[in-house]
């Protein structure tokens, strides 16, 4: 390869417009991609897809897509979770070379719901360094249009396909105080949003569908509403589902003492404490030095009816 054809592979375009791009620093970096809408991609994507020396991809085609759109003719290869051993290798060669590799999923930001971490976790182990570059994300999009709170959230990623494991895993989230972001198949909303409606309760929630796209839409109300709407329906596209955080109650001292006296009939004073600090999010100290008064006087009682 000469200079000049070099050169001409290092070019992006925007609106027919060429540009070219800088070389940039050997590493892996990591570059979001539009979720929907291909305008959704940011310059410094654009520069670090265009000089970088190999992108990694799920698919060659949904990225060609992208690459054809703005004149981008870097070399790709597969990386997913079905072929990540075979090809992590090859990437942690050209790392090791001084290359630059870009890692891209097909769409948003990589590492976000899908195994590209275990990448990531090699490159830093074998000292080489890892460049984000921030872009589109589902997650993010769906959370500031759901008017929802948003000063703490967590991000709970796919849930378990069978019921069992859903309902399992929503009572693990289900006393967190912080708004829930689901991701979502369109044939599994219905099901999960009749299951989140039995654990968690009456919340609000936003189902956001085709987020960036055409058919953007944000369908909010109750979970018992959205689960009633979307029952026997596959809506299309990809799908966000985010779930205001429970009510606050104010939990009193007779609350905190019933939960622990029925604690203390299955297990000892420690445990007994453990969960109802887990459960009422009460310090354990607290908490533990309450569990032995009630003990002491439970034990006084028994001893005054001996007597």
């Amino acid at each position: 390869m000469d200079h000049s054809e070099a050169a001409s592979e290092r070019k992006y375009y925007i609106s027919e417009h060429a540009f070219t791009a800088k070389r940039i620093e050997p590493g892996l970096h990591i570059v979001s991609t539009p979720i929907g809408n291909l305008q959704d991609i940011t310059i410094r994507a654009l520069e670090t897809l265009a000089a970088c020396d190999l992108i990694a991809c799920e698919d060659t085609r949904v990225t060609g897509v992208l690459l054809q759109r703005y004149g981008i003719r870097t070399q790709m290869m597969t990386y997913h979770e079905h072929n990540a051993l075979k090809q992590r290798p090859k990437i942690m060669e050209m790392l090791a070379a001084g290359r630059a590799v870009a890692l891209v999923s097909d769409a948003g930001t990589p590492l976000i719901s899908d195994p590209g971490f275990r990448l990531v976790g090699d490159v830093v182990e074998q000292g080489h360094k890892v460049v984000p570059v921030p872009g589109a994300s589902a997650m993010l999009s769906g959370l500031v249009g759901a008017g929802l709170p948003s000063d703490t959230i967590l991000f709970a990623g796919f849930l378990p396909n069978k019921t069992h494991g859903r309902k399992k895993r929503l009572e693990e989230l289900k006393n967190i105080p912080a708004t829930l972001v689901f991701y979502e198949s369109p044939h599994r909303v219905g099901a999960s949003l009749a299951d989140m409606d039995a654990i968690l309760g009456q919340r609000q929630a936003v189902v956001a569908r085709e987020l960036t796209k055409r058919f953007e839409t944000f369908q909010r109300g109750t979970l018992t509403e959205l689960s009633n709407f979307f029952s026997g329906d596959r809506p299309k596209g990809e799908i966000a589902i985010l779930i205001s955080p429970p009510e606050e109650q104010e939990l009193t001292e007779v609350d905190a003492d019933a939960l622990l006296l029925e604690a203390l009939k299955e297990m000892p004073v420690s445990a007994a404490a453990k969960k109802v600090s887990k459960a009422t999010g009460v310090d354990r100290k607290t908490i533990y030095t309450r569990a032995m008064e009630l003990k002491n006087a439970g034990s006084q009682d028994d001893q005054a009816e001996n007597d």
